[in-house]
């Protein structure tokens, strides 16, 4: 008799598949109602931050270049009050065989699997991560599948995912393309069942210690260069690996007072799932979209426990537009020379404008590109953009309405950063928590859990976790 491929029963077994797919019991970290032991589970990767990038260097990963982008930290200077404007740097993740810092976390991944004996890896993402697996799994001779959300049900695709399917493909790698809905965690499930594969996700200890090596790489580089760790580093922050590997890195290479600020793109009002708002948004990865659920509950993801957790490593979260992003790609291309694409440009957006707050003499890392491509162009995303309704214009960027209105600056004046207060994340959070715990009472060590979980004071925490139970007790049943 076969297996049980219903929902229900595939999602009971759940557990059971990630076990098999990943190699690692979760439930052995668990060491209280919500709390369990992050550390251990690091370290449960087994590789050091030097193993790391050796294995990298066996397939052409890291040791990407680190500019300084004269031109651009002129401009910002030109804007700034007397005395302001940090330098710009940019680490030029693009120089990675698949185009993105995510060669770094697929390359521990597949080597991982490899190591272990698993005949292919097996992602679900729509985005730079799938190429980057697949490039990986050709070079180590590894089987592959890709899992995509592409269409929405008009059977219409986003020019920035079709280009990234493309790219899968071209590393030889099987993709999988489903519609936006609730098929995609359950057909991941089924595929890794029946193959055999690694689960090559986004949030195993393998994936963030990959990038580790990206925030190690950028204090050590600096260091050499000027003799001092960088003042603050901006992080595209999607499902939050890149902030947590980034300021792991940052940490283990010494640079320990370096600031790490997020970046997303404001999203506000679309919904991620939604058929209707599938795309009416013009950014697949590095938006609001992602970067707050992450951060306010990190395991909705597709392990029990997300070794991605940035609220234990942001100083601060801001928030830019799409325009602003838009015009900062074109930017970047005609001051620098280097066109790139839109993920990085995210951070460097916001970049502009922290720069103007920060001293002449220090310096801000933005710590990421990436690749472009006919389908991750600006001109294509805003032309399928005015297909599907959306008013494209010149002026302020504070008109931009997600899903309604892109507003492209006619000056670079008009980049601004929005300030999302962390206070609000670590509040929802704990709101998650209280209700991830149900009944079961937190102990004195799920507290001191939440309180690094959420980088806050053990206090506040407290404070906080009794404000929001008194909240639920006071509502009508």
């Amino acid at each position: 008799m076969g297996r049980d491929l219903s929902y229900a029963a595939v999602m009971a077994r759940r557990n059971a598949i990630m076990i098999a797919a990943v190699g690692i019991d979760y439930q052995v970290f668990a060491t209280g109602a919500v709390a369990f032991d992050y550390e251990a589970m690091m370290r449960e990767a087994g590789y050091s931050v030097e193993q790391a990038a050796a294995i990298q260097r066996q397939t052409h990963v890291g040791d990407t270049p680190l500019l300084e982008l004269g031109n651009i930290t002129r401009l910002a200077r030109a804007l700034a009050p007397p005395g302001k404007g940090a330098r710009i740097f940019l680490k030029d993740e693009a120089a990675n065989p698949s185009g993105s810092f995510k060669a770094r976390r697929a390359a521990l991944s597949v080597f991982h699997a490899e190591r272990h004996g698993y005949p292919g890896v097996c992602a679900a993402t729509s985005g730079n991560y799938g190429a980057a697996v697949a490039s990986q799994a050709a070079m180590r001779g590894l089987g592959c599948i890709i899992i995509q959300e592409v269409f929405d049900s008009r059977g219409v695709g986003q020019p920035e995912i079709v280009e990234k399917g493309r790219a899968c493909e071209a590393y030889g790698a099987e993709v999988i393309q489903l519609t936006v809905g609730p098929e995609l965690f359950y057909t991941f499930l089924v595929t890794l069942e029946e193959t055999g594969y690694f689960n090559a996700s986004l949030y195993t200890p393998y994936s963030i210690a990959g990038i580790e090596t990206l925030g190690y790489e950028i204090a050590r580089e600096l260091l050499a260069r000027e003799g001092r760790y960088p003042d603050a580093v901006v992080v595209t922050h999607a499902g939050g690996g890149n902030v947590t590997g980034t300021a792991r890195g940052l940490r283990k290479a010494g640079a320990t007072q370096t600031r790490v600020i997020g970046v997303s793109v404001d999203l506000a009002g679309l919904h991620m799932a939604s058929d209707r708002d599938f795309n009416r948004k013009s950014f697949t990865t590095g938006h609001t979209g992602f970067g707050i659920p992450f951060a306010t509950w990190p395991d909705r993801a597709d392990v029990p426990r997300n070794a991605a957790r940035p609220l234990r490593y942001l100083d601060r979260y801001v928030l830019v537009t799409q325009g602003e992003v838009f015009y900062v790609t074109e930017l970047l291309a005609q001051l620098e020379g280097l066109e790139r694409g839109p993920a990085g440009n995210t951070s460097l957006a916001a970049a502009i404008s922290l720069a103007q707050e920060m001293d002449r003499d220090q310096i801000l890392v933005v710590q990421e590109t990436e690749y472009t491509g006919a389908g991750k162009h600006p001109w294509a995303q805003l032309t399928f953009a005015r297909r599907n309704g959306i008013v494209i214009e010149r002026g302020d960027p504070a008109g931009n309405v997600p899903g309604e209105r892109i507003v492209i600056p006619q000056r670079p004046d008009q980049l601004r950063v929005k300030e999302y207060p962390l206070e609000n994340l670590r509040r929802s959070y704990l709101k998650n928590a209280l209700a991830y715990a149900g009944t079961a009472p937190l102990t004195s060590t799920d507290f001191r859990f939440l309180a690094e979980d959420t980088g806050a004071d053990e206090a506040w925490v407290r404070r906080t976790v009794a404000e929001l139970a008194g909240q639920e007790e006071g509502k009508p049943r």
